[in-house]
């Protein structure tokens, strides 16, 4: 478990922090974003949130402006793969999708 909070730390350099560190299937987590977009002073963010490799269930957030930045929170569901994939747009169609690459997390 260490090795995958290790990778789920990877991009708070990024901006962005899940609570807890691996959420496990079932289990609510929560995404704290401020990254660039937050900090290009945009007025609101979304976040495009899938599972697995094939982005199923995929939707999209309003996340809500706190003190810590823009948050959200997504159960994660049971019978899907072992990653939840996350970008981000502002209202202006700003993305940050880490340079196309997304931002991945594992799963238990």
């Amino acid at each position: 478990m260490t090795q995958n909070k290790k990778i789920n730390a990877k991009y708070e350099s990024n901006g962005i922090v899940i609570s807890p560190a691996v959420p496990a299937k079932g289990e609510t987590a929560r995404v704290v974003y401020n990254g660039l977009l937050a900090q290009s002073g945009a007025d609101k963010v979304y976040v495009h949130v899938g599972f697995g490799e094939d982005w199923k269930r995929s939707t999209d957030y309003r996340m809500n402006r706190s003190g810590d930045g823009y948050g959200f929170e997504v159960q994660i569901p049971v019978a899907i793969a072992n990653t939840m994939n996350l970008c981000f747009k502002d209202n202006a169609n700003n993305w940050d999708n880490n340079s196309g690459e997304n931002y991945s997390y594992n799963v238990l």
